[in-house]
C-alpha cells in the first residue's frame, strides 16, 4: 500500500501530468473524430427529401408532443422564463437595441436547447417508456462530448451575432442608447437610419441563421444516435443541406416563423413551439441520414 504522505518526485509529477494530458487528448480526439470504427467507415449516406417529408416530420413532432405533453411542458418551461429574463435585462440596462437580436437568437441556439427532446423522440421510436427525466439521458450518449463542443460553437456564433447586431445599431441609430422604448420604436420605424438598421440586421441575421442551419440541422440528433464525432456530424449536416437546398430552406423558414410566433406574447408560445420543433428535428434527421 502506498504511503499517503509520500511526496512525489519531479519525475512522478511530470509522468502523472503527461498521463492526464494523454487522456484529455484522447477524449478530445474521440469527440472530434468519433470511435475508431466510425473513422474507418465511409460517411453516412444522405437521402434526397421533399417538402412532404418536412410536413411528415412536423406531424410526427406534434404526435411526440401530444404523447408526452405534461413531461415536455415541464421540461421546456425554462424557455419563456429565459426569454422574459433577457427582455427584462435589456430594457432595464439601456440595452434595448439588443432585445430583438436576443429574441431572434433562439433560432441560433435552438438546436442546443432541443437535445433532451431529440433524446425523448429517439427513445419513443425504440418503444421505450419515457418521462421528462429521460431527456437527461443525453449525457450518456457516446458522442455527448462532441455535442457539447458543437453547442459551444453555436453559443460562440450567437455571441458574434449579438456583436454584429450592436455594431449595426451603433453605425445607424447609435451610439447613444435609446431614452425609452417608445422613442426607440419611433426611431426604428420613422427614420431612414432606423430602416437601414432593419434591412442590415435582417440581412446579417439571415446569414447567421443559414450558417447555423447548415452545420446543425442533422448534426445534433446524429451525435445522439451514432458515435461519429463532431467532424463527421457537421460534414453530414452540410451534405444534407447541399443535397436538399429547397427542402432545408423550407424547414429553416418553418423554424424561424414558428419561433417568431412562439415568442409572442411574452415568449409563452415557446412552451409548445420548442418541443414540437425539437421532436420534428429528430424525425427530419431520420428521413435524411441513412
Amino acid at each position: 500500500m502506498a504511503d499517503a504522505q509520500h511526496i512525489r518526485n519531479p519525475i512522478e509529477w511530470v509522468w502523472d501530468h503527461v498521463a492526464d494530458a494523454a487522456v484529455s487528448m484522447q477524449s478530445v480526439g474521440h469527440a472530434l473524430l468519433g470511435s475508431a470504427k466510425a473513422r474507418n467507415a465511409p460517411l453516412p449516406k444522405v437521402r434526397r427529401i421533399g417538402v412532404a417529408d418536412v410536413r411528415d416530420a412536423l406531424a410526427k413532432g406534434i404526435d411526440d408532443f401530444e404523447a408526452y405533453r405534461s413531461d415536455v411542458i415541464f421540461l421546456v418551461l425554462v424557455y419563456p422564463v429565459i426569454g422574459l429574463l433577457l427582455a427584462w435585462l435589456t430594457v432595464g440596462n439601456n440595452a434595448l437595441p439588443l432585445l430583438f437580436p436576443l429574441a431572434s437568437g433562439f433560432v441560433l441556439i435552438g438546436p442546443v436547447a432541443g437535445l433532451g427532446l431529440y433524446e425523448m423522440s429517439r427513445r419513443r421510436e425504440k418503444g421505450t417508456a419515457i418521462s421528462w427525466g429521460d431527456a437527461f439521458g443525453v449525457v450518456h450518449a457516446p458522442a455527448f462530448g462532441a455535442a457539447v463542443l458543437l453547442g459551444l460553437g453555436l453559443l460562440g456564433i450567437f455571441a458574434l451575432w449579438l456583436s454584429a447586431a450592436y455594431a449595426i445599431f451603433y453605425f445607424t441609430l447609435g451610439p447613444e442608447p435609446p431614452v425609452s422604448v417608445a422613442a426607440f420604436a419611433s426611431d426604428v420605424f420613422t427614420t431612414t437610419e432606423g430602416w437601414w438598421m432593419i434591412v442590415a440586421g435582417m440581412g446579417v441575421g439571415f446569414l447567421f441563421a443559414v450558417l447555423v442551419l447548415t452545420i446543425s440541422v442533422v448534426s445534433f440528433p446524429m451525435l445522439l444516435d451514432r458515435d461519429v464525432g463532431l467532424y463527421r456530424a457537421v460534414i453530414t449536416s452540410v451534405r444534407a443541406v447541399a443535397k436538399n437546398p429547397v427542402t432545408m430552406a423550407v424547414w429553416g423558414l418553418v423554424v424561424a416563423v414558428s419561433l417568431a410566433i412562439g415568442s409572442l406574447p411574452a415568449f409563452i408560445g415557446l412552451i409548445v413551439v420548442m418541443p414540437v420543433l425539437g421532436h420534428a428535428t429528430w424525425h427530419l434527421y431520420r428521413k435524411v441520414v441513412v
